[in-house]
């Protein structure tokens, strides 16, 4: 059975996680939120105390179980969604994620899944590392205020007290940690379809990329 995938990759806040989740549940495929997992390697790491800054802290990931249902990530068979989105988290996220023990584990999961299933994934490094060979690449992205706006507004929304101007600064320091790392860092795929969701709204590139996904799986060009 030949398998099909969607990659869609982008800094934080661009909208990918929304986007990929609503194409997964109108494709009928399963939505793999990668940075999901990165996220709960944090809290694990930080509820164990561990070292977050020596790679070789990690080996824990060995027996950590990770199962999505849903759309979402469950860590050990417990829920991460809410976890997941702690400050303490997003502060070290970035870092956690650099580490290539880690990265090196987390993508192999990945490619497990997706060697089994239609997906769609998203992430960072989704079109250039862990299906360089997606039916359909597409980078997201947007304004630092738009995105930052994007973030209060999940924040708040979860009852975080935010400040607007912090998280602009915060997804600064994430952009530029995240594409100037040494492993697998942000950047776009050569063949990724480029679009800037700063004056666009979910549907409007849901329903654009449905469109440019299903002409290619149709022609067969994968």
């Amino acid at each position: 059975m030949v398998y099909h995938a969607l990659a869609i990759d982008g800094p934080a806040g661009a909208g990918k996680s929304t986007v990929a989740k609503t194409l997964a549940k109108r494709l009928g495929y399963v939505y793999i939120d990668t940075g999901a997992m990165y996220r709960a390697t944090t809290y694990k790491a930080l509820s164990l105390e561990i070292n977050l800054n020596d790679p070789e802290a990690f080996d824990f990931l060995d027996s950590t179980d990770f199962e999505f249902k849903n759309g979402e990530l469950y860590m050990d068979r417990v829920n991460m969604t809410t976890l997941n989105r702690r400050k303490e988290v997003s502060d070290n996220v970035s870092l956690v994620a650099s580490h290539i023990p880690v990265r090196n584990k987390l993508v192999h999961l990945q490619q497990e899944i997706a060697a089994n299933n239609n997906v769609v994934m998203d992430g960072r490094d989704i079109g250039t590392v862990v299906l360089k060979e997606a039916d359909l690449k597409v980078f997201l992205t947007a304004s630092v205020e738009v995105r930052a706006k994007r973030r209060y507004d999940e924040l708040f929304s979860l009852g975080n007290k935010v400040n607007l101007s912090n998280l602009e600064q915060d997804i600064k320091r994430r952009d530029a940690f995240d594409s100037t790392r040494k492993y697998n860092p942000l950047k776009q795929a050569e063949d990724a379809l480029y679009i800037d969701t700063s004056d666009k709204n979910i549907d409007e590139v849901s329903e654009l990329l449905y469109k440019k996904f299903m002409e290619i799986v149709n022609k067969g060009e994968f």
